[in-house]
């Protein structure tokens, strides 16, 4: 008898996970299945002209960031204050213009390049900058710095205010605030640095 109940439960499930299993076998794809390019055509959908516009011309203004840095680094007899804020500024910026890179490949548009910026207006620094700031040292090394740094970072918070108002990626407006709070609070720093001298 026990024997004859056990078999029956045991038919009686093969027979639900039978069912089960021709219902789930359905060809026909759900409404809301992802596409198949997957994550890449959700980016590209939520990124309008001006997150493209703001990664491509950020990219090499942050480029310059690190490079101007990485000059002052190199310098000997320097401020510690500085050199501090020179190596806080390159470990900011580096990973940021990795994000702002990748995000350029997922929306499938081309990186921007320093030739793009309009020198004076978006704060990046023309040649006789950078060789002002190469020529520099020591105490003259830090004045040059802050100071270029300073208008470098107004640059950059400018650019990225007009992303926050007319961007639509959510990912690169909250970089842009980031941006926009961090270089804000690095200018004051600066700012202060610079009127000891």
């Amino acid at each position: 008898m026990l024997r004859t109940i056990r078999t029956s439960l045991i038919a009686a499930a093969a027979l639900t996970t039978a069912l089960t299993l021709t219902a789930c076998g359905d060809p026909t794809p759900a409404a809301d299945a992802p596409a198949a390019d997957g994550p890449t055509a959700t980016a590209s959908a939520n990124a309008n002209a001006a997150d493209v516009d703001f990664a491509q011309m950020m990219i090499p203004h942050h480029e310059q960031a690190v490079a101007m840095s990485d000059d002052f680094l190199a310098k000997h007899g320097t401020d510690p204050r500085v050199v501090a804020l020179a190596t806080k500024i390159k470990a900011a910026q580096e990973p940021e213009i990795t994000q702002l890179t990748d995000w350029l490949g997922e929306w499938g548009a081309e990186t921007g390049g320093m030739s793009d910026m309009n020198h004076g207006t978006d704060g990046m620094m023309s040649e006789a900058d950078m060789m002002t700031l190469g020529n520099a040292s020591g105490a003259d090394a830090d004045r040059v710095f802050l100071k270029l740094m300073i208008a470098h970072h107004e640059g950059a918070i400018a650019m990225a205010q007009t992303h926050i108002d007319e961007g639509s990626n959510a990912d690169a407006q909250t970089l842009s605030a980031t941006i926009v709070a961090s270089q804000s609070a690095e200018i004051a720093v600066m700012t202060d640095l610079l009127a000891a001298y």
